[in-house]
């Protein structure tokens, strides 16, 4: 690989590039679907390419290919700085960059069990015993369950000497029952919607024991069809951690991308109504909220090395006690608003552009009581777990979700179900009536794997870890 970094690398800065860097990107991806006890699809692939980045006249360019040979690499770096210096004629502001120092090391995502050197046929009949126990509940109309594993394998080298090497493994599995009666449907799923995700190896789906769990989540979903709706008022509600990362997602992680709030992300999923003028002083949350985007911790699918421009991978508060105080940014970004990056850029491939992406946002546990605890102390509310459908403006502002189940509070008892329950607000007032969370005892780490951002349209993986959480004076079941 240094024959072909460092080719690409020299040819570009012969051709007038100020900086340049490139990415080697060989990704494995596997995948096994179930439906209704009976395997739906199994698939596997695997791509190689390298993608060469280059500053020119104080203009960005871009150009990839799957050749990995060194005549490649002139050509695909020669065409970066073609489309670079092209751009320059239209550029507002020309790029600056921070100043990071260069990056060197290998980091690998700690493994015990390598995902791809498990037998086909076991990680199948893994999923079928726990998809045929769904199954045999009376009232199930269908089950699906479902495994995948991802590897990247990258090497990352720039025109200031840095080169690194990462191999990061992520993997996830689930399982989803259906009931239906009539015009009415019901779904619970286990551990997630869309399946529980992790930068792990096999050991991670061993221990969801997806068969000792599948009659209970089964049972739920065929118990929700002759549960009553959730009545519309405004009621004190519990998010368990299976729903309050999708909230961190959703209004805490994409409103703090640094391109949204100039505007550079827009089109494809809107912008944010946090401003740089805003830092240190706008009250986000209560003093109880603190957020940190966090690429070290371990098992988050967004934990590497260094991000795709060779920034190490660090931590970076966003909301402080309450306080908006930090943004996802790049090198790029950073420099406008006074600060260095904090390595959040990634790309999905070798043949995208890295942008701003979420690490893993965290919300950080509070001493005091588990969430377990926080439920005790709940005299009357309501708990709402497992995201089931979710809605949000353009400027992460207002915003609606419906979770698969919600259960009554009462006095500090868990109590009956309702169905199809629905939470709304906005976004800075959600967070300002937060007056409780969970400690370290409940807190967890959960992952997104379709996070959608850019055009073309790029996907990450990105992480959440959550201890649960209580909301005062919420609007709940308000149908959109």
């Amino acid at each position: 690989m240094r024959d072909l970094t460092s080719r690409a690398l020299d040819t570009a800065t012969a051709l007038g590039a100020t900086y340049a860097d490139v990415r080697v990107v060989r990704r494995l991806e596997e995948s096994i679907n179930i439906k209704s006890a009976r395997v739906e699809g199994v698939a596997s692939s695997e791509t190689e390419g390298f993608g060469v980045r280059v500053v020119v006249d104080g203009a960005w360019g871009f150009a990839s290919s799957r050749d990995l040979t060194t005549a490649e690499a002139d050509r695909v770096a020669a065409d970066a700085v073609r489309i670079a210096r092209a751009s320059a004629t239209a550029i507002r502001n020309r790029i600056v960059l921070d100043d990071r120092p260069p990056a060197r090391g290998r980091y690998v995502t700690p493994v015990a069990e390598d995902p791809f050197a498990i037998p086909l046929d076991r990680k199948i009949a893994a999923l079928l015993e726990a998809d045929r126990a769904m199954s045999a509940v009376k009232g199930i109309s269908w089950t699906e369950s479902m495994y995948a594993a991802q590897r990247e394998e990258k090497t990352f080298a720039a025109s200031d000497g840095s080169y690194t090497e990462q191999v990061v493994t992520h993997i996830g599995s689930g399982l989803e029952a259906n009931a239906i009666d009539g015009d009415e449907h019901q779904r619970r799923s286990y551990p997630d919607n869309g399946g529980l995700w992790a930068s792990a190896g096999y050991e991670f789906v061993r221990g969801m024991d997806l068969a000792g769990n599948a009659e209970r989540v089964a049972s739920e979903a065929v118990e929700l069809l002759s549960a009553p709706p959730l009545p519309s008022g405004t009621r004190t509600i519990l998010l368990h951690p299976s729903q309050l990362y999708m909230q961190v997602h959703e209004s805490c992680g994409h409103p703090t991308e640094l391109d949204r709030a100039f505007g550079t992300e827009a089109s494809y999923a809107g912008t944010s109504f946090l401003m740089p003028d805003m830092l240190g002083s706008f009250r986000y949350g209560s003093d109880l909220c603190d957020i940190v985007a966090d690429a070290t911790v371990p098992g988050g699918l967004g934990t590497f090395g260094w991000d795709d421009e060779g920034v190490a991978a660090q931590q970076v508060p966003l909301v402080k006690e309450g306080i908006f105080v930090g943004y996802l940014s790049s090198r790029e970004t950073a420099p406008r608003i006074g600060r260095r990056s904090g390595g959040a850029m990634r790309a999905d491939g070798w043949n995208r552009i890295p942008l701003i992406r979420m690490t893993n946002v965290n919300l950080l546990p509070r001493p005091g009581m588990s969430f377990d605890g926080i439920v005790a102390d709940t005299d009357d509310g309501l708990l709402f777990e497992t995201n089931r459908s979710w809605s949000i403006d353009d400027r992460r502002l207002n915003f609606q979700f419906g979770t698969e189940i919600v259960r009554e509070v009462k006095h500090g008892k868990v109590g009956r179900l309702y169905r199809n329950g629905t939470y709304t607000g906005i976004t800075y007032e959600l967070w300002r009536s937060m007056d409780a969370v969970g400690d370290a005892s409940s807190w967890s780490l959960w992952g997104t794997p379709n996070c959608g951002k850019g055009e073309p349209p790029q996907t990450g993986h990105v992480g959440h870890g959550v201890s649960g959480a209580r909301f005062r004076n919420v609007r709940v079941g308000v149908m959109s």
